[in-house]
């Protein structure tokens, strides 16, 4: 079922073709997928996985962490405000911080629960209307905002990009904003580009269906 080891070792030559070590960490982007592909990658060591949805998370990691350990699980999809406080609780690193409201309503959370989870700030490079996060040309005030107003543990920054666009171009874009910031993490690269995504310098690459098969809608 799972091509997690030939994903390892795509890793590992894209890192070796791009002359860098291989400090890429690997999200298991498991949304929609059956409770038994999810226990089959657990079992075979992987520990760090990717939910779009707080409530579909809910449902599914308490009870995995009750029978394995050490398990890193990210937010990669959009988070509504009324859903930060039961985020917070789940997820250990949060990739989609992609407006001001969102940034303030988690920092009084952090605040609340005197707890700190590392943050991407959603980047918009496409510029498209219909996609969360923000636009290139305010990220550098979203960054500082998000730093200096609110205090949040800026971990680095994220992109989805354009389904009909050269992927690459908006990772080379991302990389850029991030560098102008100084910031290190780059959260980008799926099943169909994330080797592109490495050459850029992702620290951090989403893999769905490469590692589980197709989703299998509820």
């Amino acid at each position: 079922m799972s091509s997690l080891g030939d994903i390892q070792d795509r890793i590992d030559a894209a890192c070796a073709k791009a002359g860098r070590a291989n400090d890429v960490t690997l999200i298991a982007v498991s949304k929609v997928q059956p409770l038994e592909r999810v226990e089959a990658v657990l079992k075979m060591g992987h520990r760090v996985f990717g939910e779009n949805r707080v409530q579909e998370a809910a449902g599914k990691w308490p009870g995995f962490r009750e029978t394995f350990e050490n398990i890193d699980l990210h937010l990669i999809g959009p988070l509504q405000t009324n859903k930060v406080k039961q985020a917070v609780g789940l997820f250990d690193v949060i990739h989609s911080v992609d407006r001001e409201k969102l940034a303030r309503k988690l920092a009084e959370e952090f605040d609340a629960a005197d707890k700190q989870i590392p943050c991407f700030l959603q980047i918009n490079t496409g510029e498209e209307e219909q996609k969360a996060g923000c636009l290139p040309a305010e990220a550098d005030a979203f960054v500082r905002a998000c730093r200096e107003d609110y205090a949040l543990p800026v971990a680095g920054l994220m992109c989805i990009p354009p389904a009909d666009e050269e992927p690459s171009l908006h990772f080379a874009l991302l990389k850029k904003i991030a560098v102008r910031n100084g910031l290190s993490g780059l959260s980008m690269g799926m099943s169909g580009d994330f080797e592109s995504a490495i050459a850029l310098g992702a620290t951090h690459i989403r893999v769905g269906s490469a590692i589980f098969g197709a989703r299998v809608p509820g």
